[in-house]
């Protein structure tokens, strides 16, 4: 529950603010800003979430904006952090960027969000194709509808009905994106798998769709203990359409999906992961007025597949200059801004290893007595068809009263994450660092 919400600007002013009860006072948006300062000058880490003077602060930063809300009684906080982030996102929607001159020139058509949005200071209609439906970017200038879409009072608030397609067809796509970090002795010392079930849905009518995944898959809250290669789900999200009740049930994913894409789940794998791509790099300089580098990569993954649009970033000092290169394979470029040149392959086989060679000159002496300090090694790849879980779907059910016939499309990804790094860059004449 909100008393109060509003959009503030980094100084702290107010660019739109909407009271939905009378028990907290508009000036305590003012506030806001000093508590932050004081909090960081303090020392202390800022929390989404602080309580002054019988107020609760929860507040969410995107770009350039802070989006608050202000509550005297005792409140979700998550719930209402939840909000806030769908506040942004539904904004982004319409306005393709959020700041302050977006806020500035459509705030009509934000006010009449955050009144559908919220209610008496309760989270109500957050979808935004609903809320689309009845507010359009030029809704300042319609007039007002009598009667609201069929969703907003249906059960189902995610989906209008009467929608209908001469052919209907559902793409799902299981995504896993792998973040790892391994040290220079060729150690991984952190790794994780972060998995998403991305959906594309071009159906008729009212359909009711069943999911179900290979049965290795186990969720954290079963009880159960994973033997063997069981695949331990954490942290596993649901859109809102899923049925928990049945999920918690049977562990059958059952739901009406929404109109379009939408991301069906997301999950955390937090096995140990073989580096897919293993990169090492032997560096050798010459009396600091040049230096050279052998690059190797090899594809630890199957030979029955391929990693596609491989990008690999070696770093280099800031002043390196008269860039040459040589490979077996594939391309190389220097990146200046990012003081690193990049092997680009566009296509990499299972079980294939190719070497590059680079020179450089360096035209600032430095003391060789000074150990090196280098950045990681970052790689950027996509491999179709292979998921380094083994998740798998085992079937995608699509039923509607109707009885039409729907074309199911299955599709898998593993790539990169955020943070895939491999500090394996070492000096020239040190023991070979060893794939784990």
């Amino acid at each position: 529950m909100a008393s109060l919400i509003a959009i503030l600007d980094l100084k702290g002013k107010p660019l739109i603010q909407r009271s939905y009860r009378d028990d907290v006072p508009p000036s305590f948006i003012e506030k806001f800003l000093p508590i932050i300062l004081d909090i960081e000058e303090e020392g202390q880490q800022v929390t989404p979430c602080f309580s002054r003077e019988g107020v609760n602060f929860m507040h969410i930063r995107h770009s350039n904006l802070y989006l608050l809300a202000l509550s005297r009684r005792n409140s979700n906080a998550a719930e209402t952090i939840i909000f806030l982030h769908r506040l942004s996102q539904v904004l982004v929607e319409y306005f393709k960027e959020l700041e302050e001159e977006s806020i500035r020139d459509n705030f009509v058509i934000i006010y009449e969000l955050m009144d559908e949005m919220m209610d008496f200071g309760y989270p109500q209609t957050t979808e935004s194709k609903i809320l689309q439906e009845y507010i359009t970017q030029e809704s300042h200038k319609l007039e007002v509808q009598v009667r609201p879409p069929m969703a907003v009072t249906n059960a189902v608030s995610w989906r209008t009905e009467g929608i209908r397609y001469r052919k209907n067809e559902v793409f799902l796509d299981v995504i896993e994106s792998v973040n790892m970090l391994v040290n220079a002795s060729g150690s991984v010392i952190r790794s994780e798998i972060l998995g998403a079930v991305k959906m594309k849905c071009y159906l008729s009518g009212m359909p009711e769709l069943r999911l179900g995944l290979n049965d290795k898959v186990m969720f954290e809250s079963t009880g159960r203990t994973a033997r063997g290669k069981s695949i331990e789900m954490e942290d596993v999200k649901f859109h809102q359409c899923v049925r928990l009740s049945r999920f918690e049930n049977d562990r059958t994913i059952s739901f009406i999906p929404p109109d379009g894409e939408f991301e069906l789940m997301s999950y955390r794998l937090s096995t140990p992961v073989k580096p897919l791509i293993w990169v090492e790099a032997a560096v050798e300089s010459h009396k600091g007025s040049r230096v050279e580098y052998m690059v190797k990569v090899i594809a630890q993954f199957k030979r029955r597949s391929q990693a596609n649009n491989v990008e690999i970033y070696v770093p280099v000092p800031d002043d390196a200059d008269s860039p040459k290169f040589r490979a077996s394979t594939g391309s190389v470029q220097y990146a200046p801004d990012k003081s690193a040149f990049v092997w680009k392959i566009k296509s990499l086989g299972g079980g294939r290893e190719f070497l590059m060679r680079a020179h450089f000159g360096l035209p600032s002496v430095k003391n060789e007595s000074e150990p090196p300090t280098r950045a990681p090694i970052t790689v950027k790849f996509e491999i179709p068809y292979f998921t380094v879980s083994g998740i798998q779907v085992r079937y995608l059910k699509i039923v509607e009263k109707s009885g039409y016939q729907a074309l199911p499309w299955v599709r898998y990804i593993t790539q990169n994450g955020d943070d895939y790094s491999l500090r394996t860059a070492s000096e020239k004449g040190t023991a070979p660092i060893r794939p784990m």
